[in-house]
């Protein structure tokens, strides 16, 4: 079946592109192309969550090394230091991704992180690993911006909830491999005190150089083509798409396509960044704002001390953290792996009051029941288990949310803007907050601060319930028009 003929798909006219390009690559079935680019580009996930376990695997290490002598508090501005550079990172790479395009961006934001968290692995005091796990946070905010727009773009409407949140789930597939690693290299029989922590920083920058080659063969996004007024390109990306698709025996429609009339433009002016996301969209505003703090306290400031908790209050010893990291991770990915499905069947808003409400109520109990001694070990790791299960489908979903409730010319600074908001409110000062408070080693005080991290959750949830944006198996052109749309009747 041949594909329709170019001047029945593209006509430009005084500036103006009409195209049904967006349509018909939402007509698409889940094929290998999808799969590829899910492998090429959400490897971005996976690398942050090794990362993050890892500065809580080797915090007992950092602590006991012969050349830093990190204290709990000092551990704790380490997290903060990583966070800090995802937030500047996503900013400024963000802004970039929308100017410059989706994929000269995840190149650069990949290479930032692999050289950044070799460098981690050679810190020779406070002042550099600071330095280092500052830059490693902004290679990984600058990934998010750009990938999860790719992605997005790519990704048929119907299914765009479920493959949004799985992606996000290989968070817990680098925990794992953080887990699994730190216990290896982190045992003082195979390396020396000071080498062990060293050595799991370069799993990561390893994993790096695998993934990058794999990113040359990944195309430009069609729809960011569009409205920078590059059509014949999006046309010749979107017609290689397709004839891949009928050469793996895929029978594709040549009916007629809904068509968007479009005014290309060379960049979007900052002005009009601010004033869409604040102005004309200031409910779904407020609405990626509450869920992206309240899962970024709840989770960095949890997820970051972990690792002291387990030692400072149960007496885990440092190299057998990661015994206990791999359930928690387990159950962080089957969440979103498994309620995914119901974000696209049941609806977005429903979906995430649900699981942000069920993360605040099950955080309470346990806080409760480990502020009154009546947790072990492995009944407190259970409890995560089950409270994270549901924390992050939530967490994943806020990202879905702020990436696919604005227009297409400013999605992945709208990523970036919310992603930094959140995380600058919550993650900074959780993992502080939290390790001043493991520093008091009253189990009261550490309760209190689960219950601001449930109280944000809460709050987070109604926040959704009343305003959050139905977009489950819409496009994303229909559920944000672009800001280059021409609404008048096509000539």
């Amino acid at each position: 079946m041949s594909a329709p003929p170019a001047a029945a798909v593209e006509r430009k006219t005084a500036g103006i592109i009409e195209t049904d390009l967006p349509s018909r690559l939402d007509r698409l079935p889940w094929g290998r192309f999808h799969t590829l680019i899910v492998l090429a580009l959400g490897v971005t996930w996976l690398l942050d969550g090794l990362e993050v376990t890892l500065a809580g695997a080797v915090a007992s290490a950092l602590k006991s090394s012969p050349s830093l002598h990190f204290t709990n508090a000092e551990v704790g501005l380490a997290g903060s230091a990583y966070i800090a550079g995802a937030v500047l990172g996503a900013l400024g790479f963000g802004w970039l991704t929308d100017r410059l395009g989706r994929r000269k961006l995840f190149f650069i934001t990949l290479a930032v992180y692999l050289v950044a968290t070799a460098a981690t692995a050679m810190s020779w005091n406070l002042a550099s690993f600071l330095l280092f796990r500052f830059l490693t946070g902004a290679g990984i905010g600058g990934e998010y911006t750009a990938i999860n727009s790719t992605i997005q773009e790519f990704t048929p409407p119907r299914l765009r909830g479920w493959i949004d949140l799985a992606i996000n789930g290989t968070f817990w597939i680098g925990a794992g491999l953080g887990a699994a690693g730190s216990l290896i290299l982190l045992d003082p029989h195979l390396l020396p005190g000071d080498w062990g922590w060293r050595a799991c920083f370069f799993i990561g920058a390893a994993l790096a150089l695998t993934v990058l080659p794999m990113r040359i063969w990944v195309p430009e996004s069609p729809r960011w083509l569009l409205t920078h007024g590059d059509e014949r390109d999006a046309r010749a990306i979107v017609e290689g798409i397709e004839t891949r698709f009928r050469s793996e025996g895929h029978a594709l429609s040549t009916d007629a396509h809904a068509r968007l009339r479009l005014r290309s433009r060379g960049h979007t002016p900052l002005r009009e960044v601010f004033h869409t996301l604040f102005n004309v969209h200031r409910r779904r505003a407020l609405v990626g704002l509450s869920l992206m703090t309240a899962q970024a306290f709840f989770y960095n400031a949890i997820f970051f001390t972990y690792a002291l908790v387990l030692t400072d209050f149960y007496g885990v010893p440092g190299d057998h953290i990661g015994w206990y990291l791999l359930p928690f991770a387990l159950g962080n990915f089957l969440g979103p792996l498994l309620l995914g499905r119901f974000f696209d069947v049941i609806g977005r808003r429903k979906m995430i009051a649900s699981t942000y409400g069920l993360s605040a109520i099950l955080l309470t109990v346990s806080g409760y029941l480990f502020e009154q001694h009546m947790l072990t070990v492995v009944t407190q790791t259970v409890a995560w288990m089950v409270i994270f299960f549901f924390a992050s489908a939530a967490a994943s979903s806020a990202y879905l949310t702020v990436s696919e409730s604005f227009p297409l010319e400013i999605r992945a600074l709208a990523i970036a803007v919310f992603y930094a908001f959140g995380t600058a409110l919550g993650g900074i000062v959780g993992p502080a907050f939290f390790g001043r408070l493991i520093d008091t080693h009253q189990r009261s005080e550490v309760f209190s601060g689960y219950l601001v991290g449930s109280a944000l959750m809460l709050a987070a949830a109604v926040i959704a319930a009343i305003w959050g944006v139905d977009a489950e198996r819409k496009s994303l052109e229909h559920v944000a028009a672009p800001l280059s749309s021409v609404i008048d009747d096509a000539p």
